[in-house]
Formats: structure tokens, sequence, C-alpha cells
């Protein structure tokens, strides 16, 4: 009935993270973000995003992308879901099947699979529970380290 004002900020604080995996960077494991991520790198698994999915030139995902919005100018091996608009750039690759309720498709991209528009992609469904994972950290008993006293 009532809102915790703290719990709100914590949810418009992921809203408006920005993550990024960097050009040179390999990253094995599936990723879920409430804010943008920007992939310049390799990714190895799926990714799921409730804001935007960019995916640089340079980047590599062998994985299942589902977004809001993606903008995709480098390769994919899976299947691309976005609950609003997917624009596939000039040299953009994608080898798996694309849910999308808006498409755009520049000269030179290419995809190999099928296609389905017009609010057919699924709804992003995760629940990142801060206080939970804070708790968690606090209760983890912490290794003391015996320091040594000074003689003299």
């Amino acid at each position: 009935m009532f809102k915790n004002p703290k719990e709100e900020k914590v949810s418009q604080d992921f809203v408006n993270s920005n993550n990024i995996i960097g050009k040179g960077s390999t990253f094995t494991g599936n990723i879920d973000t409430y804010g943008n991520l920007r992939v310049e790198g390799r990714i190895i698994g799926n990714v799921r995003s409730k804001s935007k999915i960019a995916v640089g030139q340079s980047a590599y995902i062998e994985g299942n992308i589902l977004a809001q919005v993606s903008e995709i100018e480098g390769e994919v091996k899976g299947s691309v879901e976005v609950t609003d608009m997917l624009i596939l750039k000039p040299t953009c690759v994608i080898s798996g099947d694309i849910i999308a309720n808006k498409l755009v498709v520049e000269a030179g991209a290419k995809f190999e699979g099928q296609c389905k528009m017009g609010g057919a992609a699924k709804k992003i469904d995760f629940d990142l529970k801060v206080d939970e994972k804070e708790k968690a950290r606090e209760n983890t008993p912490k290794e003391e380290k015996s320091i040594p006293k000074a003689t003299g």
C-alpha cells in the first residue's frame, strides 16, 4: 500500500546505471541488469536488460539477448528478443531468431533465422533482490587475519 522511498531510489539507481564490457574483455556467464549495457568485448552467456543493450562493432555474443531496446553492430550467435525497438546496423551479423515489437534493418545488416514482430517478445522478468544480497554479505563470516605484535 505504501511505498518505501528507499526501495524506489534503489530501483531508480539500477535503471540509471551504465555497464560496459570493453574491447579486449571476455565475460563468461549470464548478465542480468536493470540499466544500460554496452558490449565491445566478448560475452559467452545470456544477456538480459530492462533497458538498452548496445552491441558494438567489435563485440561478439554467444548467447541469447533479451532487452527493452537493442542496437546491434557486432556479431550475435543466439536469439535476440526486444520488447520495444531493435536496430540492426550495417555491420551486424546475427545467427539466431529475432523477436521484436519494432525492427529497423539498415542496409548491409545480416541475420539468419526467423523473425517475429508485433509484441511477440516475452516480458523481461528478473529480480535483483538487493536487500537480500546485502544481508547475506553482512552475515558472511569475515576471515580474520592475525597481526603479529611488535616487540621491542
